[in-house]
């Protein structure tokens, strides 16, 4: 590291945790984000500011007004720009010595299949169910981790999947495919800070996986309610007839 690069991270080097080893894990980590609006925007902003040397972004959408209350590394001059775009504009903003990938697709087949393969963490911060197995099953099939967040109305969830570790579950062991697709923020409404929040939350899991400390929530499910300010902890444990992961 130079000079530059131990100012900017000093914060994160005088933990005893973390040290000069944590941050060069950092580094040269890889994490592929999945989707740049309300869960992606605060998780891509914080991993780069923490130093994450690698960022791929993929989400195939354009910024609209209605996103600007909750989808904090877009703004006002960016309607209209692709969300990956605008992203990556924030990201360079925060961090110019960083590199940034941003592909505006929708992220499907051997090609989700060989970015998730290359990765070191996959953040899941998509919005659809049928987006959400397809990454589950290709983080299982290349046994990568998958951190996975969700956001809707004052509630948010978190958790972490590391396949053929730990007895870990995978999404499908939680989650049925034939799962409501109608359960988005476009139907059902989003108060603004709750992605905020489990985006953070899937920075900071995805940094303790790279850098290797603390416990995950490998086999735990993280829920908030906002409105009563509770956070719940259920346990997960593998389906042993999961149809993607038995």
């Amino acid at each position: 590291m130079n000079d530059n690069q131990l100012l900017r991270y000093s914060r994160q080097i005088m933990l005893p945790q973390v040290d000069m080893e944590g941050q060069q894990k950092l580094l040269t980590a890889r994490v592929l984000i999945i989707g740049a609006g309300g869960l992606g925007s605060p998780a891509a902003m914080y991993l780069a500011a923490a130093g994450v040397g690698s960022i791929t972004i993929y989400d195939d959408d354009e910024v609209d007004l209605s996103n600007l209350q909750r989808q904090i590394a877009h703004h006002t001059p960016d309607i209209g720009m692709d969300k990956v775009i605008s992203t990556q504009q924030t990201l360079k903003n925060l961090n110019p010595e960083i590199n940034v990938r941003a592909i505006k697709q929708r992220l499907s087949g051997e090609t989700l299949e060989n970015e998730v393969k290359i990765a070191d963490v996959v953040l899941d911060c998509s919005d659809n169910f049928s987006t959400r197995f397809a990454i589950n099953a290709a983080c299982v099939k290349k046994q990568t981790t998958l951190v996975s967040g969700a956001a809707i109305r004052f509630e948010g969830q978190v958790s972490v999947f590391t396949p053929g570790k730990n007895q870990s579950p995978c999404y499908n062991c939680l989650y049925q495919s034939d799962g409501e697709e109608l359960q988005n923020c476009a139907i059902n409404g989003v108060i603004a800070p709750i992605t905020g929040i489990v985006g953070s939350i899937q920075a900071l899991e995805a940094m303790k996986l790279i850098i290797g400390i603390g416990e995950t929530l490998t086999g735990r499910l993280l829920l908030l309610d906002g409105l009563t300010m509770e956070w719940h902890t259920m346990r997960l444990k593998k389906n042993p007839r999961c149809p993607t992961c038995s």
